[in-house]
Order: structure tokens, then sequence, then C-alpha cells
């Protein structure tokens, strides 16, 4: 029998603001243990919350960007649960009524463009973290730090409308985009700003009920989230294709085994207890507000695509790389600012950035951001090489001591002397010297052999050593070969 996956992702972000969602305490990553903690935060008794405005305001971009319901009222709800690292015992979150409803994201599946459906977006409250000493049995402990208590997320809850592994990828990229683009999340998935809780189920192909559901957590990368369902898709097909029963319940990626281990049974939303928040009023935006923020929406990520295609003429491929992270296509567009009109600027830029500087930063396991090449300095190789200062080839050389020192292109070229040659009568003279130094490829060429040409113009080079303009060089070996 045949299978078919279903998968529904849960994503957490966790929204930049300055301060946690219910008290001033700063927000801010990598503090020292309970250093931004205080009484509301930690659950002390007689303390209020008072509402953030800045976390309903990037939820409501959030979900005008995606396309969703803004509802007019939304609530808050406790959602009870005991576990050492929230103090309160309970999380304050939404049920019922959250901010934002029904939405989507459009992804590229394998059959082309896909809408995949967003449920609804709700604010919550993070919990603490804690940190496992294990060591000899009479010390083994936990300590728990409550920096992260009361950081404001975005549950973001799509529909189980994908089927593979790379439709949850595909999905996980485009909302990960869209949110930089916005810049409610940074989405740094190692520091827990980006989480994602995968619900993975199959069923016999052509069936409309849904298969028994298994969670999957403790995934910190995209391409971890792929494998973890691949895996579990995999387990629960090899289950039932051998008689076997799915058990409703939470497992856990081992990113080192590549396998899902179980962690618990499944709870469902009864078990949490949920009930109305009673020391917060419920959440009123008027359509002023709503037309406020939407007005304050930058280009996003689809709509800077199909600019990059239709007003600088890249190819749909070309400007998918150039868009799939906005810091990048900030540093595309920086550059391209500075490059001479007079060239295919658009394309050589691409070029540049997607062969060359990418290439280098993943090799350095390094983001744009750490580039140390500049937009303004790339501009700056790509004028010398359209004003025929340098060549191509020079060029390459002279982008790796730009990488490896981050100085500008001038400089180098000024430095090691690789200003091109192109004195036509300079280069007619080494012509000249190639021809008379090598007459099997001057034969090869007049009897037909166009390819011979290139060993000619490839003397040329080797006598300049590399500095000759080789467009040159190929139009003055034509002249006189003919």
């Amino acid at each position: 029998m045949k299978y078919e996956a279903v998968i529904g992702l849960e994503v957490h972000a966790r929204l930049k603001t300055n301060s946690k969602i219910f008290c001033s305490c700063p927000s801010e990553f990598g503090a020292a243990p309970n250093l931004n903690i205080c009484p509301v935060c930690t659950g002390q008794p007689g303390t209020l919350p008072v509402l953030n405005e800045k976390a309903v305001e990037y939820i409501v971009r959030t979900g005008l960007a995606l396309g969703c319901a803004i509802n007019r009222r939304s609530v808050f709800a406790r959602k009870q649960y005991f576990y050492p690292d929230l103090p309160k015992n309970y999380q304050i979150s939404q049920y019922e009524l959250p901010v934002c409803g029904p939405g989507f994201v459009e992804i590229e599946s394998e059959n082309g463009a896909k809408k995949i459906g967003v449920t609804r977006i709700h604010l919550e409250e993070d919990a603490g973290k804690l940190l496992h000493a294990i060591g000899a049995r009479e010390l083994d402990y936990s300590l728990a730090d409550y920096n992260r208590t009361g950081v404001p997320l975005m549950e973001i809850v799509s529909d189980p409308d994908m089927h593979s592994p790379q439709d949850a990828f595909q999905y996980l990229s485009a909302l990960k985009n869209i949110l930089e683009y916005i810049g409610v999340c940074d989405c740094n998935m190692e520091e827990g700003k980006f989480r994602c809780d995968a619900n993975v189920s199959i069923r016999p192909e052509g069936r409309e009920k849904l298969g028994t559901k298994v969670e999957l957590k403790n995934m910190n990368s995209l391409s971890g989230v792929r494998d973890a369902i691949a895996f579990e898709i995999e387990r629960q097909t090899e289950a039932l294709s051998s008689g076997g029963v799915i058990v409703q319940e939470t497992r856990l990626w081992d990113t080192e085994r590549g396998v899902t281990v179980s962690m618990r049974a499944k709870e469902e939303a009864h078990d949490y207890r949920y009930f109305p928040e009673p020391d917060l009023v419920p959440i009123d935006l008027d359509e002023r507000r709503i037309e406020e923020i939407s007005r304050g929406l930058p280009e996003l990520p689809a709509a800077r695509k199909v600019r990059f295609i239709s007003k600088m003429g890249l190819s749909e491929y070309d400007a998918g790389v150039m868009t799939a992270d906005k810091a990048l296509a900030d540093y595309y567009e920086a550059a391209l600012r500075d490059v001479p009109a007079g060239v295919d600027a658009p394309k050589t830029v691409s070029n540049w950035i997607s062969t060359e500087l990418l290439g280098r930063l993943n090799a350095a396991n390094k983001t744009i951001h750490e580039s140390p090449v500049t937009p303004p300095a790339l501009a700056g190789l790509i004028t010398l090489i359209t004003n025929a200062t340098i060549s191509g080839k020079m060029a390459k050389a002279v982008f790796d001591e730009m990488f490896s020192s981050g100085r500008p292109a001038g400089d180098i070229v000024k430095e090691r002397g690789l200003v091109q040659i192109s004195d036509e009568g300079a280069v007619e003279k080494l012509c000249d010297e190639a021809i008379a130094e090598n007459p099997k490829a001057v034969a090869e060429f007049k009897s037909g052999k166009e390819r011979a040409l290139g060993s000619l113009v490839g003397a040329v080079m080797k006598k300049s050593s590399g500095r000759a303009n080789p467009q040159l060089a190929n139009k003055i070996l034509k002249q006189k070969l003919s």
C-alpha cells in the first residue's frame, strides 16, 4: 500500500521588541543567567502584567504580510502546566480568539507554485530555560535561567497542507524570509528565535481521513526539520506496512544519530486547562490603526523578486537567489547603485555575488553581514573591469585579496602592478611575437580551425604575465591572420 504524508508546522518566532511582552525587562539574548528578570516575569504574588504595544504591532504586521484576517478583538488565556522553567505554572497565551486568523504562505513546490494555509497567529510569552549538569549520580542537577521568561513570541500555525519534507523546508524558508523582510524577528535558529515543531502523519493514498499525528521537536535548523520529517515518514510507513500501529506522541529529533526518539505522550488542548486571563483586558484594534501598520509594510520578497525580473532583467533563478535573504537583496541593490550604467550592471553584479562572494562566504561559514567585501568595494572592482583597467581573470585574483584583507580593489591593483595593458601598440607587439613563436597554431587557424586562435591569445597573455587586454589581443590577432 502506498501512503501519503500530511504535515503541519507550528513556528514560534521571537519578536524583536526591546522589552518583554508583559514587563519592562530587556529581551536581549545572551545576558548572564537571571540578570533580566523582575517580579512580573518570575510570577511573584501580587504582580500584574502590562501588554507591550510593539508586540501587538509586530503580530499585526506579520498577519498583513501573510494575508491573514486581522481580528478586531482578541483575548489572552492562561495555559496551565507545571514545569520548572515556568515560574507562574501557567503561560499567558491566546486560545479561542487570536490576533490573526487564516492566511497563507506561497512556496515553490515540486509541482510549481503552491499556497500553504496559515490557520492562525497568536501572541504568547516564552518560558525560561533549563541547563542540565550531568555528572556523577549524586551531582546530577538542573539550573533554571529565567531571562527568556516573558519574551514575546508569535506562534504561527500552518494548515496540514504539506505532503513532503521539501514542502516543509520551502514553507519555513519562505516564512523566515518574510519575517526578516518586515523586521519583526531576526530568525536566528541557533539562538532559539525561530523554532519549529512538526506534526506528521501518514494515510493511504486517496483517503481523506487523517492518520495518527506525531509531534516532532528539537529541530534547530531548516535542514534539520526536513531530515526529521523524512525519517518520521519512513518510520511510520515501515510500522504500518509491517502491521504495527502509530501512537500519538511527542518525539525528539536526535541530530547525531539521525533518528526520532519518543519523549512523551501527546497532550491535547484540554490537558492544559485553558481559561481566560483575568489580569489582561482584550486587545481592541480599530481600522485606522490596522491601516497605519499596513502602510508601514516594506516591499515583500515576492514583490522584490518580480521587480528584479521586470525592471532589472534578471532571470527568475537569479532573482530568486538575490531575494532569498533580505540582507543579501539589500547588499545587491547597494552594490548596483555604484556600478556604471553603461554595462549590464544587474546581471554582472548578480553573477559576482552568486558565484564569487557567496561561494567564499559559505566556505568561511560567514553571513552576508560578515562579508569583508562591502557593496561599494564590489562595485569598485566591477568598475575596474568595465573600464578595462583589469581583466576578468585578474579581477578574480584581486577579489581573493579583497576577501582576505578587506582592502579596496584599486589599492590592490596599484600595489601589485596589475593594470591591464590596453595600449594597442604594446598589445600588437606582443601579438607579433606570439605569431612568430607559434607557427603551428597559425597554420591551424588559417586552415579553418578557429580554436587555434585561443592558444595564440593564451601565448599573448603569458608573455604579458596576464596583463594584456584579451579582447584587444583577440581582435588584433584576427586582423593579422586574416
